[in-house]
């Protein structure tokens, strides 16, 4: 019996149990999807807060995230490298809240200039599970009918289940904001792009070793999970038009991803009558950026819990 279970298994779910284990506590998982199925699998997974609120709390889990992914980037096998990249912005527009965290940031013509991590999902999320292993946790697959239930095998509950959270937590403030992605093969580009001037037909063009990662949409409200033809065509054309060497580029594959977002991060301790439910959910499109972050906060209110 483990002293505490973490639901889902996306990027927040295993950096939660891993932090977890690494305090020693014993954690493990169950989750209805597994690793690969999650919404965490479709992020461009760049590092920027995106979505995320509130500030004053987010400001500390990204630059946590920050320093961590960082570091991670040193080990080839965890799929996060570092990568410059531009993101445009407006003439004349201020300083972004979270520039503190990043050490690279400067102003350059067209925005803001800077290093920032990006994690391949489809290495990132295999490595998270083997670091877990290794640390004696385990993921199981399966749903659970409610929290209490998990209450039943372990006195500590972490939820991170995303959207999922509208149905376990009955929490009514999730929205979906329906992400679509094209992947193209790799044409030696080397740089991410990022351009939010219309927010919901988004311009994002993120490298990776072996494919490029275009995007995308931010539509709140749709939950159709099918990749729609005319967007992808339509998401093709804007990244192309701001990085000219797409252009011809194979796709390699498409994908929709559902973020979770909510008017603010949910992470917090509730007690209940068969233990204690620490909730981390909410966290919008940035979900790679926070996690770690996050991670450290749901270590310490478990421990708290466990006395």
């Amino acid at each position: 019996m483990p002293e505490v279970l973490v639901v889902g298994a996306g990027v927040v779910g295993l950096t939660a149990a891993i932090r977890l284990r690494e305090a020693g506590v014993a954690a493990d998982i169950v989750a209805r999807d597994p690793p690969a199925a999650t919404t965490s699998a479709v992020a461009a997974a760049l590092w920027y807060p995106y979505r995320a609120y509130p500030r004053e709390r987010v400001e500390g889990w990204s630059a946590r995230g920050f320093e961590v992914l960082s570091a991670l980037a040193e080990d080839p096998s965890s799929g996060v490298r570092m990568r410059w990249g531009l993101e445009r912005v407006a003439r004349g527009a201020g300083d972004p809240w979270w520039r503190a965290a990043v050490p690279t940031f400067s102003r350059v013509a067209q925005g803001f200039r800077f290093a920032a991590p990006v994690a391949d999902m489809a290495v990132h999320l295999p490595w998270l599970g083997r670091r877990l292993q290794a640390l004696g946790g385990a993921v199981e697959t399966g749903a659970l009918t409610s929290l209490d239930a998990a209450l039943d095998r372990a006195r500590v509950v972490v939820n991170c289940t995303g959207l999922g959270a509208r149905e376990l937590a009955g929490d009514d403030a999730l929205v979906a904001v329906r992400g679509q992605i094209v992947r193209v093969e790799q044409r030696r580009v080397d740089e991410w792009f990022l351009d939010q001037a219309d927010a919901e037909n988004l311009v994002y063009v993120v490298p990776r070793e072996r494919d490029v990662v275009l995007g995308g949409t931010a539509q709140e409200g749709n939950e159709e999970t099918r990749p729609d033809p005319a967007i992808a065509a339509a998401i093709r054309a804007r990244c192309e038009a701001a990085v000219p060497a797409l252009r011809g580029a194979r796709v390699v594959g498409e994908a929709v991803g559902l973020r979770p977002a909510r008017p603010a991060v949910r992470l917090e301790a509730e007690p209940r009558d068969g233990g204690t439910v620490v909730h981390c959910y909410g966290h919008g499109g940035a979900g790679v950026t926070l996690a770690w972050g996050c991670a450290n906060e749901v270590a310490g209110l478990a421990a708290g819990a466990l006395g």
